[in-house]
């Protein structure tokens, strides 16, 4: 991968304002709203001694700026019909991330992609009802995708979502 196409991120292109510094309050709110995203303004500001006027417009500007990307729920996928879970590495045509991240935003059971460097040039993690499905989205679907050139499948045998530290 050329360089100028690792350094595009989701962000990228977009009107967000360049990065404050955040201070240990900062610091205090994100990691409390990762381990509960339902937490309310009102235990964020207690946790974290300050107002709740305070505590409001830190996460309004956490948000504003792109720090936080959204609110959302750990699922045990397992237990949500998708006993099956994969990392599949891709190499790919040169310059062709972005219709190639597009195609894959679109695929059913993908929950993470990233462009790395190294042996392969895309991660992709995706979470399938059973292998059937997996082959299907593998053989299938990937792999009708003209800018992917390669594949391979890592079958993944347990996973476990980390908390944050405190």
């Amino acid at each position: 991968m050329a360089p100028e196409q690792m350094a595009e991120g989701p962000e990228a292109g977009s009107s967000l304002p360049p990065p404050r510094p955040l201070d240990a309050i900062d610091q205090d709110i994100l990691q409390m709203l990762q381990a509960d995203g339902r937490a309310s303004i009102r235990s964020v500001a207690e946790c974290v001694h300050v107002s709740r006027a305070n505590a409001y417009a830190r996460i309004n500007r956490l948000i504003e700026d792109g720090v936080i990307r959204g609110f959302g729920a750990r699922v045990n996928h397992e237990r949500a019909g998708h006993s099956t879970s994969a990392y599949i590495t891709l190499k790919i045509v040169q310059n062709s991330w972005r219709t190639v991240r597009e195609q894959l935003r679109a695929l059913p059971g993908a929950s993470h992609i990233a462009l790395v460097g190294g042996d392969f040039d895309v991660l992709l993690l995706v979470h399938t009802p059973d292998n059937r499905a997996l082959r299907e989205l593998v053989l299938t679907r990937l792999q009708a995708i003209p800018e992917v050139l390669s594949t391979r499948t890592l079958l993944v045998f347990e996973e476990e979502d980390l908390e944050p530290q405190g």
